[in-house]
């Protein structure tokens, strides 16, 4: 098929279908358009959308792509909010994120967290996490059937995470509703929402308040969660602001609440749908942080990432020329063939290949460690718990959303049938 044939790439209009499965229409530009350049509409630039995994891996791994749409038209690199003007709160908070930031502030702002993420610290975790999966699991033993977004993907990671931060237990609910809102800013959704920078820009206001004060509170005495660590670095001479303490806290809340949910969402459906081999897995327990490394490369819970071209550059001989968008389809470089063989079965033994599930370069996700405990636990728990555990007539149901992209509702049966 000739590259003029194929239509405009786009992330919204997405039929449901396609929203749960977008595999196929990701190898159809991977194979015909795997740098595929995408007209803007009115009020909103073109963007090059890039599918084939060796591109995928160049662009993240370059210095000459990156998080800043002023640096790249030939600005400085102050951090720039990727939201409408009038959205004071959101701006500030997501501008000071660490996944918008660019070196050498990002490098800074990262060493000093990077040390809570540690390997040593999330095994220390492990047991906590075990624990919050144990209870959570308890709580659905005497019902027929569960959903599991609800009662028990989405409160897994929030929980962890709440733990972490140091933030009380009892919060949890108004964590996720603000956690939840504040998705609604995310460019795959706010053009279908109308009021989604307005939700997000309370949640933003609510969150902020809240961890500004928590940093005040936890300046001074023996604390030692993560809010804490950002407060009294602050103190001991550390070039962090007040909005960065802040922003990082609810950084942290929100990227590791949603992917992890959608991770063990999608996980769970994917056994499902495989049972020779979801068999195999609980044939034998060992197999499980592989399969978790697999299951995030067979359906990755965020499918895109954005860059900004800092130079002109060619891309398989496509002209990309400097202050252009750049969207890296993670999902579909994770299905290329020429890297994955057989890339749409899923499969425990497939080695040491690496996938882009987490990212890649100095942006690779700062909770991956964490995510990947997460659904370890998370998924044995969970299959240990219910043997017979099954899918039901109801089909899973998907946020309209291609980057963070997840069920929001999967009914299970956890008894067999009568």
């Amino acid at each position: 098929m000739a590259q003029h044939t194929l239509p405009r790439f786009d992330l919204i209009g997405w039929a449901p279908e396609d929203v749960a499965n977008p595999y196929p229409i990701y190898q159809r530009y991977r194979e015909d358009d795997a740098v595929h350049w995408s007209p803007g509409t009115a009020g909103s630039p073109g963007s090059w959308y890039v599918f084939g995994y060796d591109d995928v891996v160049s662009v993240l791994s370059s210095q000459h792509f990156g998080r800043s749409p002023r640096r790249a038209r030939g600005g400085d690199s102050t951090p720039e909010a990727p939201v409408p003007a009038g959205y004071d709160s959101l701006g500030r908070i997501v501008s000071n994120w660490l996944v918008f930031l660019d070196p050498p502030r990002h490098a800074e702002l990262r060493s000093l967290i990077n040390k809570e993420f540690s390997p040593k610290v999330v095994t220390a975790l492990r047991a906590r996490i075990q624990d919050i999966a144990t209870d959570l699991i308890a709580q659905q033993r005497e019902k027929p059937v569960i959903e599991l977004v609800n009662d028990f993907a989405a409160p897994l990671p929030i929980l962890v995470i709440s733990d972490l931060l140091g933030v009380p237990r009892d919060l949890y609910s108004w964590f996720r509703e603000c956690a939840v809102s504040l998705q609604q800013a995310s460019t795959a959704r706010v053009r279908r929402c109308a009021n989604g920078y307005a939700r997000a820009e309370d949640a933003a206001r609510e969150l902020g308040g809240y961890f500004r004060r928590e940093a005040q509170r936890r300046r001074s005495g023996d604390h030692h969660d993560l809010v804490s660590l950002l407060a009294q670095a602050q103190d001991r001479g550390e070039p962090l602001t007040d909005d960065e303490i802040m922003a990082t806290c609810i950084h942290l809340l929100t990227a590791g609440h949603e992917t992890t949910t959608n991770l063990l969402g999608k996980s769970v459906l994917a056994l499902l749908r495989n049972p020779p081999v979801l068999r195999e897995l609980r044939a034998h327990p060992g197999l499980m942080p592989g399969a978790v490394e697999e299951l995030v490369r067979y359906d990755s819970p965020v499918q895109m990432v954005t860059r900004w071209a800092y130079r002109d550059e060619m891309l398989r001989g496509r002209a990309i020329h400097r202050g252009d968008k750049v969207v890296l389809v993670l999902g579909s470089a994770n299905r290329d063939p020429h890297q994955f063989p057989n890339p749409d079965a899923l499969c425990f033994h497939r080695g040491s290949s690496r996938h882009c599930g987490f990212g890649l370069g100095i942006h690779y996700c700062l909770g991956a460690t964490l995510a990947r405990a997460e659904a370890e636990i998370g998924l044995t728990t969970l299959l240990d718990s219910f043997p017979t555990l099954s899918l039901t007539d109801e089909p899973a149901h998907y946020a309209d959303d291609m980057v963070f992209h997840g069920p929001t509702r999967l009914v299970l049966r956890i008894e067999e049938k009568s």
